[in-house]
C-alpha cells in the first residue's frame, strides 16, 4: 500500500544535537506513515472500483479509472433493507483515505466508544482521483493524464459509494482540508443523500488571496524546474523539491514554528531537513495536478441548497482558512440549522495541521452526532 506522500521527512538522515530535535519536531507534524495495520479495526478491508470510460467535466475521457478505498466496520441495514450507518470521510490535498488511520486520528475517531466507533458505523475512506491507490499521473500517463478538478474527484467518490458499495444514503459526509471543501460540494450536489455534513479546516469560498498565491508558488516551481520537461520526464525532477517546504510553513501554526525554529540558524537546518524529507518521495506531476485541481472550487453561490445538518469546524491559527476573512458565520447562516465552531489557538493547536489531531476537535463532533440522534444538544460555538 502506498503511503501518504506528505510527512515522510522522518526518513531524512539524522542531524546532530538540538538541530536534529528541532527538525524532528517539525517533520513529525506531517507524519502519517505510522498507519494502522490491516485488521486493526473491525472488518477493515481495501478494494478498487474500476470504471470504464470515466468522463471528466472537461469532456476528456479516461478509458479506465481505478478508484481505491478502505472500509472499516460492518454495514447495517434498516427496516427498509438499505444500509443506514455509512460514513464517508474525505482526505486532504496531499493525503489518501488512510490518513484517517494515523495514530492521532484513527484511535480518537474509530476506536470503541469514539465518536465514529467502527463497531457502530460503516466507515468509507476513498483515495481521491489522482492520489494513493487511485489512478494518477505517476501511474504512467504523466502529463498526458487529463486535467481534473475537485468536481471530478467528487464524482469518483460518488461512484465508489453508489457503484462500488451500492449505497443510496449516507449517515455522514466528513472531510478535512480539501476533503472539507469537497464536503461542501457533496452537500450541494447530493442534498438529500446524507443526514449530516462536517467540513473541517475549510471555507466555502474559491481558492483566493494568500491561499491561491502560495499554491501558485508550488505550481510555478514545478513548471520552472529544468528537468520537468513539460511533464515528460524520465527521471524525477529535483529542483522543485527546494520549494516544497512552503507546504509545511503554510500549514503549521505561527506559534508552533516560533517555538521550534527560534533562531535563523535553526531555520536553515530545519528547512534543509524538510527539503531532504521530500527527496525521492514527491512526484512532480502528481503534485502539479493536486494543486491545480482546486481551479473549479466555489460552493459559495449554492450554500442555500444544502439540506443536511451541518457542522463546520475551523481553527483560529489556520493560515489557509484565516478567520479574519469573516466568511464562515455568513455562510452557515444561509444553511438552515447549520453550526460553526472556531477552535481557539493554543499551545496545543497546530494551525491548519490541527486537523490531524482529533483530540482538538472530536468533542464538537461527538456533540453534533449526539444531537442528530436526539440524545443531546448539538455544538453551538457560533
Amino acid at each position: 500500500m502506498e503511503r501518504d506522500r506528505i510527512g515522510r521527512g522522518c526518513d531524512a538522515p539524522a542531524t546532530q544535537g538540538r538541530a536534529s530535535l528541532i527538525a524532528g519536531l517539525l517533520l513529525a507534524i506531517q507524519a502519517t506513515a505510522a498507519l494502522a495495520a490491516p485488521g486493526a479495526y473491525p472488518d477493515q478491508r481495501e478494494a478498487d472500483l474500476v470504471v470504464k470510460d470515466f468522463r471528466l467535466q472537461s469532456g476528456a475521457v479516461l478509458p479506465e479509472v481505478r478508484l481505491h478505498y478502505t472500509t472499516l466496520g460492518t454495514p447495517h441495514r434498516g427496516a427498509n433493507g438499505e444500509i443506514d450507518n455509512a460514513v464517508l470521510m474525505l482526505h486532504g490535498t496531499t493525503g489518501t483515505g488512510r490518513q484517517f488511520l494515523a495514530p492521532t486520528l484513527g484511535p480518537e475517531l474509530f476506536a470503541e466508544g469514539a465518536p465514529l466507533d467502527a463497531r457502530r458505523y460503516f466507515i468509507i475512506l476513498p483515495d481521491g482521483l489522482g492520489r494513493g491507490g487511485s489512478s494518477k499521473p505517476s501511474d504512467g500517463l504523466h502529463a498526458q493524464f487529463p486535467r481534473y478538478g475537485y468536481g471530478d474527484v467528487v464524482t469518483g467518490q460518488y461512484r465508489v459509494v453508489t457503484e462500488g458499495l451500492g449505497l443510496k444514503h449516507l449517515k455522514l459526509v466528513m472531510g478535512t482540508s480539501m476533503g472539507g471543501m469537497q464536503t461542501w460540494m457533496w452537500g450541494e450536489r447530493y442534498p438529500t443523500m446524507m443526514d449530516a455534513l462536517v467540513p473541517i479546516a475549510s471555507q466555502p469560498i474559491p481558492i483566493s488571496g494568500r491561499n491561491a498565491l502560495w499554491r501558485r508558488l508550488l505550481v510555478t516551481a514545478i513548471r520552472m524546474d529544468p528537468d520537468w520537461n513539460g511533464g515528460a520526464y524520465t527521471a524525477e525532477p529535483r529542483r522543485f523539491i527546494e520549494t516544497l517546504p512552503i507546504f509545511n510553513i503554510m500549514t503549521e501554526s505561527v506559534l508552533g514554528l516560533q517555538k521550534q525554529v527560534p533562531t535563523n540558524a535553526d531555520a536553515a537546518m530545519v528547512y534543509a531537513a524538510l527539503e531532504a524529507g521530500y527527496a525521492g518521495k514527491a512526484d512532480a506531476n502528481d503534485w502539479l495536478y493536486w494543486f491545480e485541481s482546486s481551479y473549479d472550487y466555489d460552493p459559495s453561490a449554492d450554500l442555500g441548497t444544502i439540506k443536511a445538518k451541518l457542522l463546520a469546524i475551523n481553527f483560529a491559527d489556520d493560515m489557509l482558512n484565516p478567520p479574519e476573512l469573516e466568511v464562515m458565520h455568513d455562510a452557515v447562516e444561509r444553511i438552515p440549522g447549520a453550526q460553526f465552531v472556531l477552535v481557539p489557538a493554543s499551545a496545543d493547536t497546530r494551525g491548519h495541521q490541527s486537523l490531524r489531531f482529533a483530540s482538538l476537535w472530536k468533542a464538537h463532533l461527538s456533540r453534533f452526532l449526539a444531537g442528530l440522534d436526539g440524545t443531546a444538544a448539538g455544538a453551538t460555538d457560533r
